[in-house]
């Protein structure tokens, strides 16, 4: 009780903080809506292949072609920054969903073949399920919850580039 002998009110930190228990009692909190939002879009497969792309590629000077939309030339335009690189990147992702264009595929076989050389030290013409996980993660083509089931066969370079191409596919398609 207060000194004029009623009861004594609440501070404003404490009105705030029942007012935000009651508003995340009444529904999802913010934080729980974000996550509902980033999954439901995928941005962040999204953002984990445009950083593995950027890290495998580090583009310093890369080319852009773009097609004269007056003339149908074809012009080639150099950029130096990786911004500009992901940016190309989503703009051609952009352009292949709206024409129904195959996606872009940033892994072409030589990439896939190099990859797959450098994990195959030993040049048996495989590589051990848990290097073929590893590669996976690492161009982002395996999401962290996600497991893959070991039969216990070497994966070949044919169903590495497979499985590449088919991830990438995938993740490409659901944008």
């Amino acid at each position: 009780m207060g000194a004029g002998g009623g009861a004594e009110r609440p501070t404003l930190p404490g009105r705030l903080a029942t007012a935000g228990r009651r508003a995340m009692q009444a529904g999802p909190s913010r934080e729980q809506e974000a996550k509902n939002y980033l999954e439901k879009h995928r941005i962040m497969e999204l953002l984990n292949y445009l950083t593995s792309s950027l890290l495998f590629f580090r583009p310093e000077v890369f080319t852009i072609h773009k097609i004269c939309e007056t003339t149908g030339n074809t012009a080639w335009l150099y950029e130096e920054k990786p911004r500009e690189y992901l940016i190309s990147i989503l703009e051609r992702l952009r352009i292949a969903k709206i024409t129904g264009v195959g996606f872009p595929f940033f892994m072409d076989n030589s990439n896939i073949v190099s990859m797959f050389e450098m994990l195959d030290t030993s040049n048996k013409g495989s590589i051990s399920f848990v290097q073929y996980k590893e590669a996976l993660k690492t161009l982002g083509l395996l999401t962290a919850d996600e497991v893959l089931k070991d039969d216990g066969h070497a994966i070949t370079l044919d169903k590495f580039r497979h499985e590449v191409n088919k991830r990438t596919e995938e993740i490409w398609t659901a944008f």
